[in-house]
């Protein structure tokens, strides 16, 4: 069945298919393309986003010369499915990467299906290079240069693996970074656009900052977010079971002692974690200003399209919690930000538009002026960055699949709109949570049996039947069944670093 939303959206993408000379109606080179991507950076944790305690002027300075999206999120808040995700365009129940124990199915080998949008860009010329962190297990693929982090990587003096041959760096991971992203565009052919993906490890756990860093925010007071004495009343047992609870983080026990009541384990973790976490975001804005800088000597940055975006959010003591995974927002919320000088207005700030990880991959191919593959699940973003009024997503699926593993967050999914967020634990026992986003925007109050709530939550639910058949979401991997203990059932080789 197509309904009018799917007509829409063929409409949409038939014009995203469009390249530039005729959009424009003149003649443009093709901007090079350089994607920033960090790893577990929420939305908040950037000053351009109003974090009053993080300066992060670089990031900041991608936001003022370009377009800062606050609707930004990913559609499986896990790291390996939400990459593949911004790489194809597409949710993860399609591309296969469901988890973060999952193979190189979704590119590599027989049976090729899903291409990225690196490869499309390759083959239409350009040079094409990888720095950082690649987190999938597989090499990389659609690249003339890569240089990566064996899985996590450490944050100091790191092994990269670069064409295959291992090499120990020295210095920070995110200086180390910097460095091969510096050393790619200097050594580029300057005959041929660049497509450059520079992504860091940072702030990924456990956080380890440069040495120049340590000490920063040390005599800065750690407010306290308004959810983080929540009690999780009211919420599925899913919720309450999820192996996520700040008092209980290990990764202080030899600085916060177990005998310490919980609520005093609780307070000075978060202290700990969220210093060390801005901390190490401090260098990602460093190596991010280096970049530009250089863009800026060699007279590039006028056609360069950067985006800056994060593969999730995180959890810095809302809720009481840390890590990612559930449908909350700070774990789905990204950062999101565009500048492109060439074609896009600076200093320009949406508000309105749900924007996506899937998004990325059309957005960039049709600022190349490429045609947009068939069955792309995301939808193009240039008529919004062009200030454009057109029809746009009222509501989107998110999906959630990693159980039994670490943290212990069961399968989940749900939708959101502008006002309403409906999250389903499908497995049985099935639970539900039900969220006012306009009079409840931290999302304390589950209203999913509260009288009076029946009709939104048939309308929900209806809705996110239509995004599923959609999206071809049809059954999740593997049968619907009763979720068994987690502790006894974990990915092998599944560490607290994942």
């Amino acid at each position: 069945m197509i309904t009018r939303r799917r007509v829409l959206r063929m409409m949409g993408s038939a014009a995203a298919a469009l390249p530039w000379t005729r959009l424009l109606g003149q003649d443009v080179p093709p901007p090079n393309i350089l994607f920033i991507m960090t790893d577990d950076q929420q939305q908040a944790a950037m000053s351009a986003y109003g974090n009053p305690i993080l300066k992060t002027p670089n990031m900041d300075r991608i936001a003022v010369e370009g377009v800062r999206f606050n609707e930004a999120f990913v559609t499986n808040s896990l790291c390996a499915p939400s990459r593949v995700s911004y790489l194809t365009g597409l949710y993860s129940h399609a591309h296969g990467v469901v988890t973060n124990g999952d193979g190189p199915q979704f590119y590599n080998g027989p049976g090729v299906r899903h291409r990225t949008f690196v490869e499309h860009l390759r083959d239409a010329g350009y040079y094409t290079g990888l720095v950082g962190k690649w987190h999938l297990k597989s090499r990389p693929t659609g690249f003339d240069q890569w240089v990566i982090f064996p899985w996590q990587g450490d944050y100091q003096d790191p092994e990269m693996i670069a064409g295959g041959v291992s090499l120990k760096m020295r210095g920070h991971a995110d200086d180390v970074v910097g460095d091969q992203a510096l050393e790619f565009l200097r050594q580029r052919p300057r005959n041929k656009p660049f497509c450059l993906l520079y992504q860091f490890k940072s702030p990924h756990r456990t956080w380890q900052p440069a040495a120049r860093f340590r000490k920063a925010l040390e005599d800065v007071e750690i407010p306290l977010p308004r959810t983080f004495e929540d009690r999780l009343e009211g919420r599925p047992s899913a919720v309450r079971a999820a192996e996520m609870a700040l008092a209980d983080m290990p990764d202080y026990r030899d600085r916060v002692p177990s005998s310490l009541p919980a609520p005093e384990r609780k307070r000075r973790n978060l202290e700990i974690m969220v210093r060390d976490y801005y901390r190490v975001l401090l260098s990602v804005d460093e190596n991010v200003g280096r970049v530009l800088e250089l863009l800026d000597r060699e007279k590039l940055a006028e056609g360069t399209i950067v985006v800056y975006t994060s593969d999730n959010g995180f959890f810095l003591g809302e809720h009481g919690l840390y890590d990612k995974r559930l449908m909350y927002e700070p774990s789905i919320r990204v950062p999101m930000l565009v500048r492109y000088p060439r074609r896009i207005k600076p200093d320009m700030v949406d508000r309105e538009h749900m924007v996506l990880n899937v998004d990325v991959a059309p957005t960039l191919l049709q600022l190349a002026g490429m045609p947009l593959p068939m069955g792309l699940h995301g939808t193009s973003l240039v008529p919004i960055l062009h200030g454009a009024k057109v029809p746009w997503r009222d509501a989107f699926l998110y999906e959630y699949f990693e159980y039994p593993a670490g943290h212990c967050v069961r399968k989940n999914r749900g939708i959101r709109t502008s006002r309403w967020k409906l999250i389903h634990f499908f497995e049985q026992p099935q639970e539900w949570e039900l969220y006012d986003l306009q009079g409840d925007p931290d999302e304390t109050k589950n209203l999913a049996t509260a009288p009076g709530h029946e009709q939104v939550m048939k309308m929900l639910r209806t809705r996110m039947s239509e995004l599923r058949r959609e999206l071809g979401d049809i059954d999740p991997p593997g049968p619907t069944q009763v979720s068994a203990g987690c502790k006894d059932g974990q990915l092998t080789g599944w560490s607290s670093t994942n």
